[in-house]
């Protein structure tokens, strides 16, 4: 499960991975299964296709015809259009030895983050048939831009897979740099057609967890755990309000590899911020705690269009693996706590949680010193509990200690009494000795 039944922050790393063990992260918006898995069961044959829409229930058994035929018309639109994206069926094997291989060297020195030079060697004759296939895979896009979002999504996807296998000969992660490119020059034009669809309630769902996040205004890091830098440490106001303006900046990102990178620097500036508050490296807890905690500071801007966004036209070996795999997983994780955040997660009672959801009470510094107090209670039991444990090994210690020494006396005991035997052994055979040289 991504959130226990306590729905406290505690997530190992097994459950971060996708479900069907591929080694791979998951995600919620997966149902615990990465990209490729996901994608995978819903594309087989007995899947249930996947609507971002509301269902309707009630439809009339007899529209069934004319939503089957609609059906078809929609698989014979995508199909030509498909082959409106690609031109003819030539194989990047088939194209000029040799501008292949140039081209692929320009690829392969290409420098990572330098968009404006991939966009040069791209324009370049040797890439003329890619460049080519850009501009009708955008064209074509734009055209059809009515189309429900997912399928959308899908064309996508294949247009990576696709574009991909031009670079095979490459290594993965030079492959892996030149479609982040890639991503970025079709994105930023797509953005505008694809990013919270008519087709889609994800601007209701927005609305949803905007209000919910400003209904958990009240919350406080004391609430969720979250170390905060002691007053001798010379820090003074809010220690996560860089990554609060990191994680702020997502919606102004078109392309997702830029949103996800608003994402990574926003979770290394609350590693950053850990760093100040604790005096031993921050966990995975403290981590997804202050993640949680910087969600309900921010309450960022359209959060579920811009996660969604990522998810459906992101690169998966982006979100599958990697940092930014990692960060996007406990990004969904964390609004997933939000979401279904209870008295029980804050450790309050029913009723307070329910007052401060209705504005009846605020945290006062009574309420930060009671969580104080608890948490020192909390630690003094285990020191005492710790204590007793010590108590008893230095018993066990002493007893085995006493044993021991008993035990050496008994032998040093033993060995005097023998070596007092063989001292008297030795001086009555010196003393006869001396009596037979006398007589002698």
């Amino acid at each position: 499960m991504w959130v226990d039944k306590h729905r406290r922050l505690r997530l190992s790393q097994q459950e971060l991975l996708c479900k069907n063990s591929c080694g791979y992260y998951g995600n919620p918006a997966w149902q615990g299964y990465c990209s490729k898995c996901w994608r995978d069961r819903a594309r087989s044959p007995g899947a249930q296709p996947q609507d971002s829409r509301p269902s309707h229930d009630g439809t009339p058994v007899t529209f069934s015809k004319f939503e089957e035929k609609k059906s078809t018309e929609k698989g014979r639109r995508i199909t030509t259009m498909r082959r409106l994206f690609w031109g003819s069926p030539t194989s990047p094997k088939q194209e000029s030895a040799e501008i292949h291989s140039g081209a692929l060297k320009a690829y392969q020195s290409l420098e990572p983050g330098d968009f404006p030079g991939f966009l040069k060697i791209l324009r370049s004759p040797p890439s003329q048939r890619l460049q080519s296939r850009c501009t009708a895979f955008l064209n074509t896009m734009e055209a059809y831009h009515g189309l429900p979002v997912q399928k959308q999504s899908d064309l996508v996807q294949d247009f990576y897979q696709s574009f991909a296998e031009h670079f095979a000969e490459l290594p993965e992660a030079q492959v892996h740099q030149v479609m982040e490119h890639v991503e970025k020059l079709i994105m930023t034009r797509l953005h505008k057609w694809v990013f919270c669809h008519d087709s889609c309630d994800d601007e209701h769902k927005d609305l949803t967890l905007q209000r919910r996040i400003r209904s958990l205004n009240w919350v406080t890091p004391e609430m969720l755990d979250v170390p905060f830098p002691e007053r001798k440490t010379g820090v003074t106001g809010d220690p996560f309000l860089p990554a609060i303006t990191a994680i702020i900046e997502v919606d102004a990102k078109r392309a997702p590899q830029d949103k996800l990178s608003c994402v990574s620097k926003c979770c290394h500036l609350i590693f950053e911020s850990l760093a100040i508050s604790n005096s031993e490296p921050a966990n995975a807890d403290d981590f997804l705690s202050a993640l949680v905690y910087v969600l309900l500071k921010a309450n960022p801007p359209r959060l579920h269009s811009n996660m969604q966004y990522v998810i459906r036209f992101g690169l998966p070996h982006s979100l599958m693996a990697g940092e930014s795999g990692y960060f996007f997983t406990n990004l969904s994780c964390a609004v997933a706590f939000i979401e279904k955040l209870d008295a029980s997660s804050l450790n309050l009672s029913p009723e307070e949680f329910e007052g401060y959801m209705q504005h009846q009470r605020a945290p006062t510094a009574g309420h930060r010193r009671k969580h104080v107090t608890k948490s020192t209670q909390h630690l003094l039991e285990e020191l005492k509990s710790r204590q007793e444990s010590l108590d008893q090994g230095v018993d066990a210690l002493s007893t085995q200690l006493h044993q021991w020494m008993e035990t050496v006396t008994a032998q040093i005991d033993e060995t005097t009494a023998k070596f007092a035997l063989v001292q008297k052994e030795i001086t009555a055979q010196s003393s006869c000795s001396n009596s037979e040289d006398h007589s002698d």
